[in-house]
């Protein structure tokens, strides 16, 4: 996953986001501001998540850009 891409579209990205990981909060989201290390310590945080698992949960992100679909192999 680029992790530019991410940060640099932030705005766009972080209601797919939300509805692949419902579980982060408007606040969380706000906190992330499309940093990439932030989200991974919320789904932590959240999920209960392992740094392994949570990465790669971040890792298995597919970003389309023209139809903004994210999918995880979570």
């Amino acid at each position: 996953m680029n992790t530019n891409y991410v940060s640099a579209n932030w705005h766009q990205v972080k209601g797919k986001v939300r509805e692949k990981f419902g579980k982060l909060t408007d606040d969380d989201l706000l906190e992330i501001g499309g940093k990439v290390e932030v989200l991974v310590g919320k789904l932590q945080e959240r999920y209960d998540f392992s740094l392994e698992e949570a990465e790669a949960a971040i890792t298995g992100l597919k970003i389309d850009a023209e139809g903004m679909k994210l999918e995880t192999n979570l």
